[in-house]
């Protein structure tokens, strides 16, 4: 994986732009939603973070910013139709914002009706200006610079800035595996699911939390770069758009990196999609994805009712 600096802010903007293109491109304030469900995770709050948090929309799509307090979501499927799987889902946003409907509730959405618990994690973020007028200047001003040569971090320097998404990520699983009876789920099938900073955030947890022990993990449009492979590694599949600005035409290092280290990979390059198409981007051949997803795990045996 590619761990820089800048990373986050120009998946953040790419993403944004992905869901509907013809949509207004304006940052507009929302008001907070319901999140009835929601289940804070206790890791504590964010350093130096003073603002609140806040919501806008952009694009037709709801966004977060300022988490200080990480929460958990979850989409239970029907009980006729649960697998026993579950899946933590992260959405993406350079770790400034959250695309928590089109990289969150959607997915989550999707996969409850295959039968797949599926749990949104808000996880805690960096600080932004409290108005959206000095967000938007943070956002033009970083994803200005995110083009300009710079060195790379080591993976291990990289996953020491995560901690508290990794924290959030850890507190998560534990939520789900001690609350798996009640919910149905099998807690030896419990994997997870990430999204440009959301796929960062995965695989540092697969990386840094192995106790997780995660029964898969699941980087969509994340980096590609090699990360070393701990033992064990949970199995990976891997989604990627031969147009994306950010990681395509830069190698397969993590595929290779799992297929040296001998365990489970899949990995789909899709020839359009470009980079924060969610479930799919209309009109090209990103939209199957999910699909190929729901293969890879019932081929894996991830989907028997047990």
């Amino acid at each position: 994986m590619r761990w820089t600096g800048r990373f986050g802010i120009a998946a953040a903007m790419l993403a944004l732009t992905a869901p509907v293109m013809a949509q207004d491109a304006r940052m507009t304030a929302m008001a907070a939603p319901a999140e009835p469900t929601a289940i804070p995770l206790g890791t504590g709050s964010v350093e130096n973070q003073t603002a609140p948090e806040a919501w806008f929309r952009q694009y037709g799509v709801a966004m977060t910013r300022n988490v200080t307090t990480a929460t958990l979501t979850p989409f239970l499927p029907d009980p006729a139709k649960a697998t026993g799987a579950a899946v933590i889902v992260a959405p993406g946003g350079g770790f400034l914002m959250l695309s928590i409907e089109n990289e969150g509730w959607r997915v989550a959405k999707a996969l409850a009706e295959r039968g797949i618990a599926a749990f949104v994690l808000k996880y805690r973020l960096k600080p932004t200006p409290p108005d959206m007028i000095g967000f938007e200047k943070a956002v033009t001003a970083m994803f200005a610079g995110a083009g300009r040569p710079q060195g790379r971090l080591k993976p291990a320097d990289a996953i020491a800035g995560l901690g508290d998404q990794i924290a959030d990520a850890r507190a998560a699983v534990a939520l789900v595996r001690a609350r798996a009876d009640g919910w149905k789920i099998d807690p030896a099938r419990i994997g997870m699911i990430g999204f440009s900073a959301g796929a960062m955030t995965t695989m540092a947890t697969a990386l840094a939390a192995p106790d997780t022990r995660l029964a898969f993990v699941a980087p969509i449009y994340g980096s590609m770069e090699a990360v070393p492979v701990p033992a064990g590694a949970p199995p990976l599949f891997a989604v990627l758009a031969a147009d994306d600005p950010l990681f395509a035409n830069k190698g397969f290092g993590l595929v290779e990196a799992w297929q040296k280290a001998g365990r489970p990979v899949e990995f789909h390059l899709y020839q359009g999609g470009g980079h924060g198409f969610g479930l799919g981007k209309t009109g090209t051949t990103s939209t199957g994805w999910f699909e190929d997803f729901m293969h890879w795990l019932d081929a894996n045996q991830l989907l028997v009712r047990r």
